[in-house]
């Protein structure tokens, strides 16, 4: 039997994927083409709360095409989940999020990657 880690739930096939992915796959609608657009994505998971950094902040096109539909379907391993999401402009509320990324992926690869820290998104997890 596989151990589970804390957080993990055997009813929750989603939350039990986040618990060991490192990366998942979001999709949103184009704000302007209305098509599906997936794309990978880093996130932190953490008290039923899903995090996702855009790599260029507000300049990020999945971040503008969630402003203006906050429909995203998350997809870890197997599991997929539709979520709404709501955008985190607050510098504080922000700032917690990138310690959350930096804890999780180390502050150089979060530096290396991330261009500017304006916004992040938040989904909640039921």
């Amino acid at each position: 039997m596989q151990k589970r880690k804390l957080g993990a739930s055997k009813d929750d096939p989603l939350k039990d994927r986040l618990s060991r992915s490192r990366e998942i796959n979001i999709t949103v609608t184009g704000r302007k083409s209305g098509r599906a657009i997936s794309i990978p994505v880093w996130f932190v998971s953490e008290d039923n709360r899903l995090y996702l950094l855009p790599v260029s902040g507000s300049d990020t096109q999945w971040y503008k095409n969630v402003l203006k539909n906050p429909s995203i379907q998350i997809e870890a391993g197997s599991a997929k989940a539709e979520r709404k999401v709501a955008p985190i402009t607050d510098p504080k509320q922000v700032a917690s999020v990138v310690e959350k990324f930096r804890a999780k992926y180390g502050a150089s690869d979060v530096k290396k990657y991330y261009s500017k820290f304006d916004v992040a998104v938040l989904a909640d997890l039921p």
